[in-house]
């Protein structure tokens, strides 16, 4: 529980009244939260979005309905979801609105039901509406070890991208970007990488370029992706994990037509949820397909949150880390 904003190993786990759902919400007792970045970013008060104090950090979970509230026909008490929240979902029990939960796919895990929420929709919101990916097009992930970069190299090619190009920091990393689908990988902690990742995107593509860039990473890897890009190609902007916002050359963009977009995952789970249930069935029909499939480096009870914190910062999570609240 967050009663003050702070480093998050300050913070300890404590009690809160049980939830009751207000008309157009429901209760679910949570069986497992995803840990991401930005709850870090929360809890210290350093997040775009302050919750209102004391809250529980967490974006994402999956548990079963324990109650509903008015005015709710599309769920019922016993029903298994996932659900995404701005804030709540490190807890037993959390309060939310029906039109932020999902059917999960019937006898899916706990952990891999609350692993394919944010980030695989932030990777999905990516591509297909920040990016306009089209099959047959050629993508390049940045930071493709991580959550957010995993998703994206799984549902790039699940969506039929020709070539699918990761970029990462460590053999370790490229043997996860790798087991997620990837065709090449490139090291981004090259000296020169402001040269060696466009001549290697060179050789890969034959000289044609990426199509679109999703970057959740900045920094010199941002520069250094933007003159890799092909003619009309399309970059997006997650996040800030290299801890340096880039400033964005524009005589690239006007040389090759190229477009820089940004992506805020909440805007579209508040303006537009009825997308955001849209991004959801389709990235559990393609889990149900085969297609894609979270890879979950770590599942930690939820007494452990901190450890999973302090791998988020250190950069050192591979794939995702689940936290486990209880049997679903």
């Amino acid at each position: 529980m967050v009663s003050r904003n702070a480093p998050f190993e300050e913070i300890e786990i404590g009690q809160l009244p049980d939830p009751v759902p207000g008309p157009g919400e429901v209760v679910v007792d949570v069986a497992a939260a995803e840990a991401n970045y930005p709850d870090i970013l929360a809890i210290e008060g350093r997040y775009q979005i302050k919750p209102p104090l004391p809250f529980s950090p967490g974006k994402s979970a999956a548990g079963r309905i324990s109650a509903v509230g008015e005015g709710v026909s599309t769920f019922k008490t016993g029903d298994f979801v996932s659900v995404q929240v701005e804030y709540g979902a490190y807890a037993e029990k959390l309060r939310v609105a029906a039109a932020h939960c999902f059917h999960a796919p019937a006898g899916i895990p706990a952990e891999k039901a609350a692993a394919l929420g944010l980030v695989y929709q932030t990777a999905w919101f990516a591509l297909k509406d920040r990016a306009s990916f089209k099959p047959g097009e050629i993508v390049l992930v940045l930071g493709a070890s991580g959550g957010v970069g995993v998703a994206s190299v799984q549902l790039a090619k699940a969506l039929g991208a020709r070539m699918v190009i990761a970029g990462v920091l460590g053999a370790e990393n490229a043997k996860v970007a790798r087991e997620a689908g990837a065709d090449h990988v490139i090291e981004l902690g090259d000296p020169e990488l402001r040269e060696s990742l466009r001549r290697q995107v060179g050789e890969f593509t034959s000289g044609h370029g990426v199509d679109v860039v999703i970057d959740p990473v900045g920094g010199d890897a941002n520069a250094a992706a933007l003159r890799a890009m092909a003619w009309c190609g399309r970059l997006v902007v997650i996040g800030f994990a290299s801890g340096t916002i880039p400033a964005i050359k524009a005589n690239y963009l006007l040389v090759k037509n190229i477009a820089v977009s940004g992506l805020q995952w909440s805007d579209y789970r508040d303006r537009t949820p009825e997308r955001m249930q849209e991004a959801q069935r389709e990235i559990f029909a393609l889990y149900v397909g085969g297609k894609i499939d979270p890879m979950i480096s770590r599942v930690l009870p939820l007494a452990e949150f901190k450890e999973a914190l302090r791998s988020l910062r250190d950069g050192k999570a591979q794939g995702k880390i689940i936290l486990s609240v209880r049997p679903s």
